[in-house]
Order: C-alpha cells, then sequence, then structure tokens
C-alpha cells in the first residue's frame, strides 16, 4: 500500500466508510476537560528510530476512530523488557521503511506484550499531547485520515493478549479518547475496516470491554449498543453467511455454487471484486506476515450487496 489513503470528503466530519454510516461522535466538553493522565509513552529518540525518508503529514483536524491491530510477528513472545519492545518498535520500522516503501512506522503507536508503549510515526505523540490535529498514518486502507492505530505485539487469533498489554492497552486507548474527545464507540479493529483477521478474533471480542473500561477511566456512560458490523468469512469457512454472500456474488455475475462452502471459486470471486474496486490489501504488518486473499470482510460486503437492499437489516441477519 502507498503511503498514504484516499481522503475522505468530509475529514473531521460525517464518515462514510466500510465501518457504515457514521457520524463524529465525542465526549462532552465537562468529559474532556476532566483529563486522562498520559500513561509513559516512549518516544521515537527513546528507541532510537530512525528519521522518516520523508515529511510526516498533520492534517489539522482530529481522528474519528482508535484502531487496534496486532502484528502477527514476532509472534507471543514471552520477553517482556523494555529492550525487546525498542528492538520490536525497530524492528516494524526497518519492515514499513524498507520493505514496504513507506517514510516511517505506519502506526503511531505500538503496544509490547510486557505493556511498554512506545511511539511510533515520528510526532505521533507531539501532536496526541496537543489534542487538534492527526498525524497521518498508514495502518487502515482508505481510512488513515480519520484512524489513530495501536499495533499491539503479538498473535491474537487464538490466544488472548498478556494482562500487561491488556493493562497498557485501556490506559492509551482512555488517554486517546480524552486528547481527542472520541467516544468509546468509535473504537474500532482493523478488520472493521478492511478485509483481514487482525487484530485477531480474540482481541476483537474482546473490544466490547475494551470501550466498557475505556469508558470507566473517561467518566462517561456505557458506550452505545454498536450495529452489528459486516462478518469476517474466510476461505475454508461454512454456514448460512457463506451462503448468502455466494448468493450476492451470484447476482454480480460470478459463478460460485450456492453451497455454504467457502471453497476455491468463492474465495476467487471475492478477490476478484476486490481487486476490480482497487481495494489496499497488506495495510498493516499483520496483512503482510499472512496470506489474506480472498477474505470477504467489511471492505468487500457493501460492494456485493444489491441497491435493494438494506445494508442494516442484512448486517442484523448475518449476525443471528
Amino acid at each position: 500500500m502507498a503511503d498514504f489513503d484516499r481522503r475522505t470528503a468530509l475529514k473531521g466530519g460525517l464518515t462514510v466508510s466500510a465501518v457504515g454510516l457514521l457520524g463524529t461522535a465525542t465526549i462532552s466538553a465537562a468529559d474532556a476537560a476532566s483529563g486522562v493522565a498520559e500513561p509513559k509513552i516512549h518516544d521515537t529518540t527513546a528507541w532510537n528510530a530512525r528519521p522518516p525518508a520523508g515529511a510526516i503529514e498533520v492534517q489539522n483536524h482530529k481522528p474519528t476512530y482508535i484502531v487496534v491491530h496486532h502484528t502477527v510477528d514476532p509472534g507471543n513472545v514471552t520477553d517482556y523488557t523494555l529492550e525487546h519492545a525498542f528492538w520490536a518498535s525497530r524492528s516494524i520500522q526497518n519492515f514499513h521503511m524498507d520493505t514496504r516503501g513507506w517514510i516511517d512506522t505506519g502506526q503511531q503507536f505500538t503496544n509490547s506484550r510486557g505493556g511498554h508503549i512506545t511511539e511510533g510515526r515520528h510526532r505521533s505523540l507531539e501532536i496526541l499531547r496537543g489534542g487538534t490535529r492527526h498525524v497521518l498514518g498508514a495502518n487502515v486502507g482508505n481510512n488513515n485520515s480519520t484512524c489513530i492505530g495501536i499495533e499491539n505485539e503479538g498473535l491474537y487469533s487464538k490466544e488472548d493478549v498478556t494482562p500487561a498489554l491488556w493493562d497498557s492497552l485501556v490506559k492509551l486507548v482512555a488517554y486517546i479518547a480524552s486528547q481527542y474527545g472520541i467516544s468509546p464507540e468509535f473504537i474500532k479493529g482493523h478488520r472493521d475496516f478492511n478485509s483481514t483477521e487482525c487484530p485477531g478474533t480474540v482481541l476483537y471480542n474482546r473490544l466490547p470491554e475494551l470501550r466498557t473500561e475505556v469508558g470507566k477511566l473517561l467518566g462517561t456512560a456505557s458506550p452505545k449498543v454498536d450495529l452489528p458490523e459486516w462478518p469476517l468469512l474466510k476461505p475454508g469457512d461454512s454456514g448460512p453467511r457463506v451462503r448468502t454472500a455466494q448468493e450476492l456474488l451470484r447476482a454480480r455475475g460470478f459463478a460460485v455454487p450456492v453451497d455454504g462452502l467457502f471453497g476455491q471459486s468463492t474465495k476467487d470471486a471475492v478477490a476478484a471484486v476486490a481487486a476490480r474496486n482497487g481495494l489496499e490489501r497488506d495495510t498493516c504488518g499483520a496483512t503482510a506476515a499472512t496470506d489474506e486473499t480472498g477474505f470477504l470482510g467489511s471492505d468487500v460486503w457493501p460492494l456485493i450487496v444489491g441497491s435493494g437492499t438494506d445494508p442494516r437489516a442484512l448486517k442484523a441477519r448475518l449476525a443471528g
């Protein structure tokens, strides 16, 4: 993915994305004024980051969403030291700059399994402390202008995060939300925007808990109940949701069976839809570490849903 995104037409206002039709929700001025203490965040100088290869773009608006990722690599390590966290930050930056060709680390912040938070892209901490502007990153395809991203070290498809990582994640997200006036329901996972496993099913399923914990720190009411997000379907899956997807693909002219089995022909059809519409892939470190070709998620569903179908009703049916 190039180190930019297709800017949303109304930055900072009404945003139309794979997440759905959402307005900018903010916590009250009184709640924001109460503030949340800044957790210990080690800046780019602390972990000896390379200088960026280009100018860091700072946009004159606040981010709309706080987005949770997992790194996949280097896996669920048991080295919880600060030195390891610094090594991981350098490793991520090297990969993003040398392999992906980006100007700097893609995400704004990184959270280690030992609970150590590091600044990712240069100037992210400085701008966050200001609370009015946004450092453009590279971690959510086609939505970087509205998203501030946190990479959590590890792979959380089947295993849970460490207690230390969870504790630091809650504190970091609460601080970001407080600085920008972001309501907890706008804490999202990467898969809410792109067709990816990220941030792993286990961590993704804990996002309601994260919203609740952040809300407590902000002193706000319990987060609103979200409408169901688009489900993530992968090759090898089966069941009624796959059958529904196949019916929609057939209506778009793809010769796929309607058998409820996510086989090769269904995978090829989904990949063709993504390619035809220019959807970005490999949009964070996790997506580069695994082959997610043909995954059917939040950015593909809207492309195969017919104009006569109510997306909200379909989401609710798929969630049932």
